[in-house]
């Protein structure tokens, strides 16, 4: 984390991690391997040489703000680009950082998404999926293909750019982890969690609570644009059939409870709930430690405090957050609903902080839904790799490819609907305090 909004990640560890723990699994395994599939970070970019594959920059991490000037200076193309896009014109999204890099960094080689540079190490190739290239705001949503419109708007005109692939297809091979093996799957890792829990049909959401927290709700063939700032991309595209999803991001959730620890407030995320007091004691959070996505997407947000006195306690701020998290959820499920004119019934979550009970039946009694715990944390890895046996087996049909699944736990509400609304209400409002021109 740098100074000005920098959020920065050295490739060349990134690499290294995917290739240790790809060899890890292969040999905890113990079975013989017949493909490898591949999961990414979405919006992280880096400039990289293609003939060698070395990094020509570090990689640009989806949190990084610093292209906020250049969203500024090309407001005026906002409407256009989310018609064509779906999505915000915002420094979360991949080409201002590619903008970014090309006017601050480097002129040489390419640039890409990450999943683009571990594929060609893996493979020698150069392609990236229609998932991970629909949250670029530089593809068209419904043509799913690169928009030369687009790039000439972000100076990206002529830059050289991966060939597009199915979700499901073999895109080469690699011996990186042993024997000869198809590299297969490759997809954001936000809608590999999506398959993985089973959410292939309209209306049906989960959550994944990560470093940031994202939900995401299918709407199948249905490229639905968003009125009230949520984003729509591609979930997967799969037996040559599109899919689509709406998303909301809280972009500090596991963040959050760690810098909680950094400051001591916790001692560790584990003793979240044991370290939160049974309520707030009045105190509101609003989880802007880099900023608010959507439905506000401000990225000059700040995060704060508000409805502290002398009888607040440590305990208290760690309730707080906790509340802020799950308000924030709650908030973008709301949303989701309004944009898609479907309820959602009950939230799927999977993630770290799932472990906390204390956050999870908040988000339940905000949510005034059922939540179900997904019982794996590798919700995102089993999506990918029930992209790989789609792609071995061209017979398999995507719902027993991802197969059923029980919760490890399921919270109702324990507050009425009112109690409810009136703490979102509150919330909103906290919002609207500390940041007069955000809100919806």
């Amino acid at each position: 984390y740098l100074a000005g909004g920098g959020v920065e990640q050295d490739p060349d560890q990134l690499l290294a991690s995917v290739l240790e723990a790809g060899r890890r699994a292969c040999a905890a395994a113990g079975l013989s391997i017949d493909a490898v599939s591949l999961a990414n970070q979405g919006e992280t970019v880096l400039a990289w040489d293609p003939r060698t594959g070395q990094p020509l920059s570090q990689a640009i991490v989806w949190q990084d703000n610093r292209s906020a000037g250049i969203c500024e200076g090309l407001s005026g193309h906002a409407e256009l680009i989310a018609l064509r896009t779906g999505l915000v014109l915002d420094p979360y999204f991949s080409a201002p950082k590619m903008t970014w890099l090309r006017r601050n960094v480097t002129l040489e080689g390419v640039v890409t998404t990450t999943d683009a540079w571990l594929v060609h190490h893996l493979t020698g190739e150069f392609v990236s999926d229609v998932t991970t290239a629909s949250r670029s705001l530089i593809l068209d949503l419904d043509t799913t293909r690169w928009d030369p419109e687009l790039l000439g708007i972000f100076g990206l005109e002529g830059e050289p750019l991966p060939r597009l692939v199915g979700c499901d297809e073999v895109v080469g091979t690699t011996s990186a982890f042993g024997p000869r093996i198809p590299v297969v799957g490759l997809i954001v890792d936000q809608q590999a969690a999506l398959l993985a829990e089973g959410c292939l049909t309209p209306g049906m959401a989960k959550c994944t609570y990560g470093t940031g927290a994202f939900v995401l709700a299918s709407t199948g063939a249905d490229a639905v644009r968003s009125t009230t700032g949520l984003t729509t991309s591609v979930a997967w595209r799969m037996r040559g059939a599109t899919d689509y999803c709406v998303d909301g991001q809280v972009l500090t959730a596991g963040s959050a409870v760690r810098w909680l620890e950094d400051l001591g407030i916790i001692g560790s995320s584990a003793g979240l709930d044991a370290a939160a007091a049974a309520d707030s004691g009045g105190v509101l959070f609003t989880p802007a430690l880099a900023g608010l996505a959507a439905p506000w997407w401000r990225s000059d947000a700040r995060a704060a405090f508000t409805g502290m006195s002398l009888a607040t306690g440590a305990s208290h701020l760690v309730r707080a957050v906790i509340d802020g998290i799950a308000a924030q959820i709650a908030d973008l499920v709301g949303v989701i609903a309004e944009d898609t004119g479907v309820p959602i019934a009950r939230l799927r979550v999977d993630g770290g902080l799932t472990n906390s009970r204390v956050l999870m039946q908040a988000q339940a009694d905000l949510l005034q839904a059922p939540v179900d715990v997904y019982p794996s944390a590798h919700a995102t890895a089993l999506g990918a790799a029930a992209l790989a046996r789609l792609a071995l087996d061209p017979t398999l049909r995507p719902a027993d490819a991802v197969g059923g699944w029980v919760p490890s736990m399921t919270y109702e509400p324990r507050i009425s609907a009112d109690e409810a609304a009136h703490h979102l209400a509150t919330w909103r409002s906290a919002i609207h305090r500390v940041m007069p021109q955000a809100g919806r």
